[in-house]
């Protein structure tokens, strides 16, 4: 029988799209990437691929998850099977570099940044923009390592304390630094816009006032403080109703361009009205406390709109394959 097939490396976060697959009905199967074997002897089997690969998946001891999904894509896009969220997505997941050179290329702004190799250059990156300056990773996930940095003093504090810290979780993964202009926003929010099917579903206000590490998933915000320690005990997440921008339909061109069929895009408008694109998320969770408020249930929800667009995608390749 075909079925969805689902490329991942974090169970909590598939919970919710397993309910979702339930309550239609739609086969499925995980495919759990951290070690084992790709057979470049055999095709792929039949169905629809979903990936949803994070680049954050070497914080939960996954360390070459992405390198194994990377050979599975190849392998799926050589046989032509039906993926959701195939090379270009599983790239520009991993970079940021890659993200705000592709946002660029459709006219969405991002703040000014600087990708420094070599630790020892951070300072030298760090005088070109000026004070204040958000410090981050090129490749993390969740908002690690993100660190708002005030002043030449402050930056010398923060790079002192990165080199007494051995956890190299403190360090990005692919050895990239970014040192990027602050965005100051009226009132301590972000905004995320999710994105089905490469269609804009709802947008989501972010309180950042407690740090910078925003995974949205439920499992972040019940009892995994090691995960997401800055959820706050108020809400945190919250859907805005009759969302709109002028910048959503070149989000939506930008996504269908690279390929992210499903995908979030997070902002920030500065005082004067400026909006900043500064990160794109091709594995792309939700807050269900903020959903269930907002009175969203089955394909108005986040996973219940993955899920039936990936059980429309299974129905149209059985078509074709039937034809």
């Amino acid at each position: 029988m075909t079925k969805v097939h689902v490329i991942h490396e974090n169970d909590a976060w598939v919970e919710p799209l397993r309910a979702a697959f339930d309550a239609l009905g739609t086969p499925y199967e995980e495919w759990f990437l951290d070690t084992g074997l790709v057979d470049l002897t055999r095709p792929p089997p039949a169905g629809v691929f979903y990936n949803r690969m994070s680049a954050s998946s070497h914080t939960r001891g996954h360390l070459y998850a992405p390198e194994y999904a990377g050979a599975v894509i190849e392998v799926l896009e050589r046989h032509n099977r039906p993926l959701v969220n195939g090379r270009r997505a599983l790239q520009l997941e991993l970079s940021k570099v890659a993200q705000y050179q592709a946002l660029a290329t459709h006219g969405i702004p991002t703040p000014a940044t600087i990708a420094v190799v070599g630790r020892q250059n951070i300072s030298e990156a760090a005088a070109k923009l000026g004070f204040p300056l958000i410090l981050k990773h090129n490749r993390a996930g969740k908002g690690l390592g993100v660190r708002l940095v005030h002043s030449e003093a402050g930056l010398k504090e923060a790079l002192a304390l990165l080199d007494m810290n051995g956890d190299p979780e403190a360090h990005p993964r692919d050895g990239i630094w970014l040192v990027q202009r602050y965005i100051e926003a009226p009132a301590p929010f972000i905004t995320r816009a999710e994105f089905v099917g490469g269609r804009f579903l709802y947008a989501v206000r972010v309180d950042t006032s407690e740090g910078f590490e925003l995974c949205p998933a439920d499992v972040c915000a019940i009892g995994e403080g090691a995960v997401c320690p800055a959820v706050a005990p108020t809400h945190k997440f919250s859907i805005i109703e009759g969302f709109t921008h002028p910048l959503i339909h070149r989000m939506e061109a930008f996504l269908i361009a690279n390929g992210i069929g499903v995908g979030a895009i997070e902002f920030i408008t500065d005082r004067d009205g400026n909006t900043f694109a500064y990160d794109v998320n091709t594995n792309t969770n939700y807050n269900g406390d903020a959903e269930r408020r907002a009175g969203r249930t089955g394909a108005q929800t986040g996973m219940g709109a993955i899920a039936a667009h990936l059980t429309a995608l299974l129905r149209r390749d059985v078509l074709a394959q039937a034809a």
